[in-house]
């Protein structure tokens, strides 16, 4: 089961899994884009469910699980992957922008880890994977609502993973990837006045695409994708005032 599944690592990772000839279950708000994405993996010999579905919607995330377990009978893994961003100047962004970033980043995921969460108990098994990015470690100056989902995301996962010790079949499996060349940047809220572009080093999606392939089979808690991602974790970690000046230094660079 994957969210975000109609562009970027969703659609990756949908195309990824296809090949090994899963039933997956796709969701997103794009219909259109989900079938389109479906008849590609139907082509690689998946079957394919589409449920079109809006991850800030808590009861549409139930829904969304149901229709997965009734369709294949169980759910193996269960993919947090959709996402959003906003750049702009904190008091220059609507808080109905920030609202938006935080309901879909944050709160998409915690549905989904709650809708799932009762199929995963009674199977006492179960993967879920959460896409968060290198950005819940590494603070993004002019994304502040990202940030603080990101942040806020990390932090819900540790404290789910602990509570879920003692089930042992069930694992929570967080990437951490850098930056993605997916259309979501073309797509952010922007209110820098300037033209967005993924900042460099810019990576393929495919390599989130493979890299929960791999978790699925191998659980692993957390993973970085990337040669900065792990860097960039490891200088924050060390000097952190340091690497927040230089991240704002580089970010009013990029926007010149």
């Amino acid at each position: 089961m994957i969210t975000g599944a109609s562009s970027g690592a969703g659609r990756a990772a949908a195309l990824e899994f296809a090949k090994y000839r899963p039933a997956i279950v796709l969701a997103a708000r794009n219909e259109e884009a989900l079938h389109e994405v479906a008849a590609e993996c139907t082509d690689l010999g998946a079957m394919v469910l589409v449920v079109v579905t809006d991850v800030t919607d808590p009861k549409a995330m139930i829904n969304l699980a149901n229709a997965a377990n009734d369709w294949a009978g169980k759910i193996d893994v269960w993919i947090n992957n959709a996402g959003v961003l906003a750049a702009g100047e904190f008091d220059h962004t609507p808080m109905e922008v920030h609202e938006q970033v935080i309901q879909t980043n944050l709160l998409g995921y915690i549905y989904g880890a709650h809708a799932v969460m009762p199929f995963f108990k009674a199977q006492q098994q179960g993967i879920l994977i959460n896409n968060i990015s290198i950005g819940g470690y590494l603070p993004l100056p002019y994304g502040t609502g990202y940030t603080a989902s990101k942040f806020g995301l990390r932090g819900f996962s540790e404290a789910l993973k602990a509570e879920l010790s003692v089930w042992p079949g069930i694992h929570i499996c967080d990437l951490f990837p850098g930056f993605l060349d997916t259309p979501g940047i073309h797509h952010a809220g922007n209110y820098t006045g300037k033209t967005l572009r993924p900042a460099p080093p810019v990576y393929d999606p495919a390599l989130v695409a493979q890299a929960m392939v791999k978790v699925a089979a191998n659980p692993k808690s957390n993973r970085y994708i990337g040669g900065m991602s792990l860097g960039l974790k490891l200088s924050h970690a060390l000097f952190p005032e340091l690497t927040n000046k230089l991240t704002g230094l580089m970010m009013r660079r990029y926007f010149r």
